[in-house]
């Protein structure tokens, strides 16, 4: 894995400890690297109304709003619960999906996505592959 990518996956992983998941106790954290070299870190956020948000659009709500217009290179998601790293990466949902989806639209080409997990780390190449059948046209 090449440095830029370690680094990535390293703040992802710390941003998990910012979760508030009283309720699930799944600590997600995101690590989103946009063209102008700043990385935005997002963790998940829940609330008694189960109206919580994840850590990518956390992430990538941010991101927009603070540098609008900058496109959206990679994104690392890294998830722990009772205390470790899960073993086995975890994905965005499907709402987190379409988010992704709207901004590689905006900056128009695919954003990388690393999906962390304890010893491993699986590259996707843009959000489509996770979203085939996507809503993008109107």
């Amino acid at each position: 894995m090449q440095e830029d990518d370690k680094k990535l996956t390293e703040m992802a992983r710390e941003a998990c400890g910012r979760a508030y998941v009283p309720y699930s106790k799944f600590h997600v954290g995101a690590a989103l690297l946009l063209a102008n070299g700043e990385v935005v870190t997002g963790a998940n956020q829940e609330n008694a109304a189960f109206a919580g948000t994840c850590a990518e659009r956390t992430a990538i709500f941010y991101a927009a709003a603070r540098y609008p217009g900058v496109r959206f290179m990679k994104l690392a998601i890294a998830a722990w619960q009772n205390g470790d790293f899960v073993e086995e990466p975890v994905s965005p949902c499907g709402v987190c999906r379409q988010a992704i989806l709207e901004y590689e639209k905006i900056g128009g080409k695919p954003v990388e996505i690393l999906l962390c997990g304890r010893n491993k780390v699986y590259r996707i190449e843009g959000i489509r592959t996770m979203l085939p059948l996507s809503f993008d046209e109107f």
